[in-house]
């Protein structure tokens, strides 16, 4: 019998589909990895599902990919022709809210949109909050440990898991639905599946922590003279807002004169310019918290003052939620690129706050070295360490994808910085983990990838490679 006949033997045809729509439908995510049209779909209803069909695809080797929201950049979600796709926008729905203990349990193929909402109906705040809230999966989220807007102040994802439930890669399901903050009763398995990319199992259910609801946000769009500005205003804002700062967006000039297109605004994106004038850097700032009248003075004191220190030279603040939303239109403009930018090479690059500045300048002198025409673009979360940098070179056919790789991830290694800060490595990048990683620790990652999953089922090709560099 083979895989596809015992699939559906076991599950069904409700569950099994293997025509050609459902298989395209399935074929990419939002990287730039070629689709490829999977062996079949699976879109299993329950946890006891996902574990029959893994337990069958392990007795036949066969390669699955777990897919989510399929809005990832780095082809994690990319099958191989010869590969199963398990979808798990069939587990989806909110099971339980503890009020008490401000937690959620949740079915991992839940919009995160979906999550954001039930949260704030219940009177709390789910923190993740990333551009693609209304397509990407709750369990996506977690499998790749993604960042987001509001990093600076509640973290990564992995802050926000208290508990998972994992099926491995033999269908064992590991019920770790843990609802606690404390229990130290031995490690803490669930970190091993959380930022593994499904490598490692399959996320079927979480516990998350809940935050409260802040009743208060103030949003600001400043100009500065430069990055060694912006890093001394991202610590005047530590101290100075203190527990209310959620976000500080960081835009370099080209990024800035990409979004808006012309000094008079409302260029190829249609987005219309915060300030007046141009600056060596564009900072968005938000802060939240729970007393509306004495927040919105303490931000406009705090601005205030940094303005009369010369710590900024310019501050829109936003007088209501639309204008914030504009604001925040400039820097989630990023899904334009591909009309802005064409073919390019993106990155998700992680570095010491002190060495960005360093870093940067470096990297972009051996772009331009090489590729004097490279359109090279700056921006990110820089109150976390996380810049973003898009690269075209519109001179140049086929495009050198592999030589700006390099450039930049060698100069990254030597400043002491990540290949990704929160977009995962997949396929794109994992050829590159030994940049940021010791030999003893992928040693160890590879290791644990035998124990879980031996056949090398699961999400095969994707985050350990062999011959890393």
């Amino acid at each position: 019998m083979t895989v596809i006949e015992a699939l559906v033997a076991a599950l069904g045809e409700g569950v099994v589909a293997f025509d050609a729509e459902s298989r395209d439908r399935q074929s990419r995510d939002l990287s730039t990895v070629p689709a490829a049209r999977p062996l079949a779909v699976l879109r299993p209803r329950t946890t006891a599902e996902v574990a029959t069909a893994l337990g069958i695809c392990h007795a036949h080797g066969q390669g699955v990919v777990p897919q989510g929201g399929r809005t990832g950049v780095s082809g994690g979600a990319v099958p191989r022709p010869a590969d199963i796709v398990l979808c798990l926008d069939r587990l989806s729905g909110i099971e339980a809210i503890d009020t008490a203990a401000a937690t959620m349990t949740v079915l991992a193929g839940t919009p995160l949109e979906t999550v954001q909402g039930a949260a704030r109906d219940a009177g709390f705040l789910c923190p993740l909050d990333l551009g693609a809230r209304g397509t990407c999966a709750i369990g996506g989220n977690i499998a790749t440990n993604a960042g987001g807007n509001r990093v600076v102040r509640y973290g990564m994802t992995r802050q926000m898991v208290l508990g998972l439930e994992v099926v491995l890669a033999d269908g064992t399901v590991l019920d770790m639905l843990n609802t606690m903050i404390k229990n130290n009763a031995g490690p803490d398995l669930k970190q091993l599946f959380i930022g593994s990319e499904g490598s490692l199992g399959v996320i079927t259910r979480a516990v998350l922590k809940l935050e409260p609801l802040p009743v208060s946000s103030a949003t600001a769009f400043c100009g500065l003279a430069g990055l060694d500005a912006a890093i001394a205003f991202l610590g005047r804002a530590r101290s100075g807002l203190s527990g209310l700062l959620s976000s500080f967006e960081i835009m370099w000039p080209g990024y800035y004169d990409l979004i808006i297109g012309t000094p008079a605004g409302s260029g190829a994106t249609g987005v219309r310019p915060p300030l007046e004038g141009r600056h060596g850097m564009y900072i968005l700032i938000e802060a939240q918290g729970g007393e509306p009248a004495a927040d919105a003075d303490r931000f406009e004191r705090f601005l205030e003052a940094c303005l009369e220190d010369g710590l900024i030279e310019d501050a829109a603040i936003a007088q209501s939620g639309e204008a914030a939303r504009a604001f925040w239109g400039v820097r989630d403009a990023v899904i334009e690129f591909n009309a802005l930018l064409g073919q390019r090479v993106e990155f998700d690059l992680g570095l010491p706050i002190g060495r960005i500045g360093t870093c940067t300048r470096a990297i972009e002198a051996s772009l331009r070295q090489s590729w004097p025409d490279a359109r090279i673009i700056w921006y990110g979360h820089l109150g976390d360490g996380n810049i973003h940098l898009q690269v075209a070179v519109p001179s140049v056919r086929p495009h050198p994808d592999h030589a700006i790789d390099e450039i930049v991830y060698d100069h990254l290694r030597e400043h002491g910085g990540t290949i990704t800060a929160e977009h995962g490595l997949g396929t794109l990048k994992a050829p590159w983990l030994a940049h940021c990683r010791t030999p003893a620790e992928i040693t160890l990652m590879h290791g644990l990838k035998r124990t879980l999953d031996p056949m090398g089922i699961l999400n095969p090709g994707k985050v350990l490679v062999d011959g890393a560099t």
